[in-house]
């Protein structure tokens, strides 16, 4: 994780343009995760987080494409979780692809948090329970899983 340092979030708006692929030799399950967690508590350990999986988004794989965006408490509520107990309502598909700046508008509201890629006027994943609670006050990073070379730039974020 990068944190940004000296802010403190819980509600309103981050945007950021993102570019995320599968490092050198990575696995066959690397997918070039990055994204924004935010809500990051001090332990670094516990956060929201929406992250990208480009390498699915242009997949001749219809379930993988259907696991492009992902929403994520961590530790409690990891993806495999979500995704056991509740299939398909915390991922999305959207049309991106790997190694191309995706831009990212995240607007957080109490429990309800959205994720807008690319500048589409919709939502590409509503979240209405947020895991970490409504009031939680903390810090915001650029998140990437190991195996990926990610990028960011234009970092915006609108506290409200």
């Amino acid at each position: 994780m990068a944190i940004v340092e000296g802010l403190e979030f819980t509600h309103g708006t981050i945007e950021v343009d993102l570019a995320g692929e599968p490092s050198p030799g990575a696995t066959g399950g690397a997918r070039g995760f990055v994204g924004v967690a935010f809500r990051v508590q001090e332990d670094r350990k516990t956060y929201d987080c929406f992250y990208l999986r480009p390498n699915n988004g242009r997949s001749d794989d219809q379930e993988r494409r259907n696991h492009t965006v992902q929403y994520m408490t961590h530790p409690d509520y990891p993806w495999h979780k979500l995704r056991q107990e509740t299939p398909s309502r915390y991922e999305s598909y959207v049309d991106i692809s790997p190694a191309t700046w995706i831009h990212v508008r995240i607007e957080v509201d109490c429990a309800k948090a959205h994720i807008f890629v690319d500048g589409r006027k919709q939502p590409t994943l509503i979240v209405n329970d947020a895991k970490s609670g409504e009031d939680k006050s903390s810090a915001v990073t650029i998140w990437f899983a190991g195996s990926t070379i990610a990028h960011a730039r234009n970092l915006k974020i609108t506290p409200r």
